[in-house]
């Protein structure tokens, strides 16, 4: 076999099993997103987030959030937490926004996003993050399972951690629109079809019961919904007459027809693009 083949082949196999990534640099950034494909974490730049005080209508979970992470940066032991609920209001934007306080305090943490489909992959992030001395919040958004899903096998590494325990400097936050994690007709047919009903759905059921924190999120009232439209105009500086902005916001969520902080966030971009401002930056 000529060199040059051997060559090729040594190239083809390199491809196939790349060499294992080197220790990342944490000191890069505050967040950074798990590519699990080459077994790294990619830094981000900026954040993509609104201030803590812009989040109205949440108040139990917002502080019960902060004292949580707050423990938790400071070294002390908390709870995983599962923010479900409602859709648009607020769980992803919280878990953002917490970080960014808790960093606003003089603490160091870093927050690292986990998509649902690279669960399977948790297992080796957690060693990577294990060896540091660093705190870390693991987050991933929009977290629910279908019937034939099994990624939900691999979440129990991250909140129960198997034989080594979870990590102590990682911690793990999720939002979902279900607070058990899976469609209620689901568990439904699971029992109806099963010898031991109780059995057949306590494996995935009892996954929410992992979580330490639960906090749920509801539709926010009109008072709520117009008192988000009003910080977002004070914050970004958006004179508007009262009766003009809430004629045209509760006309806006009437379209949509339902409330909810997205729904503020929509009208107000809008508004600010009919006004020539500029959303580029984040509201001080």
């Amino acid at each position: 076999m000529s060199e040059d083949t051997l060559l090729r082949i040594a190239e083809a196999m390199e491809r196939m099993s790349p060499a294992p990534a080197g220790k990342p640099d944490f000191g890069k950034a505050e967040a950074f997103v798990w590519r699990p494909e080459a077994d790294c974490l990619d830094p981000v730049a900026r954040v993509n987030r609104v201030d803590l005080s812009l989040l109205v209508g949440i108040d139990r979970a917002r502080d019960t959030l902060l004292a949580n992470t707050l423990r938790f940066a400071c070294g002390f032991l908390a709870n995983n937490a599962l923010l479900w609920g409602s859709r648009g209001m607020g769980k992803s934007s919280l878990v953002k926004a917490v970080h960014a306080e808790v960093l606003s305090h003089g603490h160091e943490i870093k927050i690292i996003e986990v998509q649902r489909e690279d669960l399977p992959s948790i297992g080796r992030l957690m060693n990577m993050l294990r060896a540091s001395a660093a705190r870390f919040l693991l987050f991933c958004d929009d977290l629910s399972f279908s019937h034939d899903d099994q990624h939900y096998k691999s979440l129990k590494a991250v909140l129960d951690g198997g034989i080594e325990g979870r990590p102590e400097n990682v911690v793990f936050y999720a939002t979902s629109n279900r607070r058990h994690l899976m469609p209620r007709d689901m568990i439904e047919n699971e029992r109806s079809s099963a010898i031991s009903p109780s059995e057949a759905t306590e494996e995935k059921v009892s996954l929410s019961d992992r979580f330490g924190l639960w906090l749920g999120f509801h539709p926010c009232s009109q008072d709520d919904y117009l008192e988000m439209v009003r910080g977002y105009c004070t914050a970004w500086g958006i004179e508007i007459e009262a009766d003009t902005l809430r004629a045209e916001a509760i006309e806006w969520q009437a379209t949509r027809g339902s409330r909810s902080g997205r729904v503020a966030w929509q009208y107000f971009t809008d508004l600010a693009g009919r006004r020539g401002v500029a959303l580029d930056k984040a509201a001080k």
